[in-house]
């Protein structure tokens, strides 16, 4: 009969102390993949230094803080974002008759709860939890996380929060209330992004629905190497012009 081979140990962190290299993360023989280690705090220096280095908490109620630094990772490039044609006829539409609106950081608190309460693809509960509610917040104080909030007929109807470090956008999570307002929270992003030359946008999950709109996976160490020379650029100022809208509307990337 053949034995499982045992797991290796999880390293616990301490509050303050350095993350373990990535490459240390439980590989596909182990039962969580992508899997660094556990424990640590959730305040700002520590998420700061655990985003420059490829690695995000995600964890459920009743686990410790749980740090992941998956291999491959889930990327998409604003590049090659596929606005479909539905999603195009729906934007133009609304901007055509001047009933949609984008902000950014308007409301981070009501978008992050807004996402707390939407199941991420595939499962049944949520993973951000009220700790992860306040230490996002406080990111978003140190000016660090960010939320794109999609606003039809004077309504918060959908959004995403994300991180920004440098020229790199690390997204978290998106919201809808409404057919289509994550998606077009997400168009706005990627707009964003094309007219700030940041090229890769970090999705950490590996779902179907990010595949459809251009998503794809990348190896670790090249996603970490994209990271290092991203923070060496400055970080752009979080402010959406209706401008941004026009090269994505014109572009030929639909399906």
């Amino acid at each position: 009969m053949t034995q499982t081979p045992p797991t290796r140990p999880l390293p616990w962190l301490e509050p303050g102390e350095p993350f373990p290299p990535v490459e240390q993360a439980w590989g596909p023989s182990d039962p969580a993949p992508g899997l660094l280690a556990a424990g640590g705090v959730l305040d700002v220096p520590t998420l700061q230094a655990a985003y420059a280095r490829g690695i995000f908490p995600w964890y459920s109620s009743g686990q410790p803080i749980l740090w992941w630094s998956t291999d491959p990772r889930m990327v998409l490039e604003p590049a090659r974002f596929r606005l479909h044609r539905s999603l195009r006829k729906t934007l133009q539409k609304l901007l055509r008759e001047q009933r949609l609106e984008v902000r950014f950081d308007h409301d981070f608190l009501r978008v992050i709860q807004a996402c707390a309460q939407t199941p991420r693809e595939g499962q049944s509960g949520t993973w951000i939890l009220p700790a992860m509610v306040q230490a996002y917040t406080r990111l978003h104080r140190a000016g660090t996380a960010h939320c794109v909030e999609t606003w039809i007929d004077g309504e918060l109807c959908g959004g995403l929060y994300a991180v920004n470090l440098g020229g790199m956008v690390f997204g978290e999570s998106m919201f809808s209330r409404r057919s289509d307002a994550s998606k077009i929270a997400l168009a706005a992003l990627v707009a964003f992004c094309r007219a700030h030359g940041i090229t890769l946008i970090d999705c950490q999950q590996d779902t179907a629905h990010l595949a459809s709109l251009g998503g794809r996976l990348m190896p670790r160490d090249a996603f970490v190497q994209h990271v290092r020379l991203a923070l060496l650029q400055p970080a752009p100022h979080w402010e959406f012009s209706p401008l941004y809208w026009r090269e994505i509307l014109t572009s030929d990337d639909g399906a």
